[in-house]
């Protein structure tokens, strides 16, 4: 099965990296521990917290096969291309204001670092795909749950 390229930031492959070292190191001995633990109480065959601490060793477990997979097949973006680009590519900062006036700052990234709280949209977003190739000045509309949303960009960088 091939899987499709992921486009992460510096950053993003930063933040990927810790979390897999903390999961394979840290975090993945003190589920061992606890099913160590629950083992040693009572009988694993009504055991609650036997249950739990398998459950977690399972999240865990596909949470590294996940990160993995996605430092596997991640691409950089080129942060210091998006910014020379006259074009709102991945790794942008773009600045737009709606047609209320209100302004709002986005950066571009792939899906998998994608915070909207932190400004950070995916490409493949409702907003992201619409800026995406836009320009300076040009205006977008842009179907979002909340309806028909109007944005000019105003800045790239």
């Amino acid at each position: 099965m091939v899987e499709k390229s992921q486009p992460i930031t510096r950053e993003g492959m930063a933040k990927v990296e810790d979390e897999l070292r903390y999961l394979e190191t840290t975090r993945r001995s003190q589920v061992a521990d606890k099913i160590r633990q629950a083992k040693e109480l009572a009988s694993t065959q009504n055991n609650a917290e036997y249950e739990d601490a398998k459950n977690e060793q399972a999240m865990v477990e596909g949470r590294i096969i996940q990160l993995q997979a996605l430092l596997q097949n991640a691409e950089l973006i080129d942060e210091d291309g998006a910014s020379r680009s006259k074009q709102v590519i991945l790794g942008s900062h773009v600045r737009v204001k709606s047609a209320e006036g209100k302004a709002v700052e986005y950066i571009i990234v792939g899906p998998a670092e994608a915070d909207p709280k932190e400004g950070k949209i995916s490409n493949e977003s409702p907003v992201g795909r619409a800026l995406i190739g836009k320009r300076l000045n040009d205006e977008v509309q842009v179907n979002v749950p909340k309806g028909l949303i109007q944005y000019k960009i105003t800045k790239i960088s």
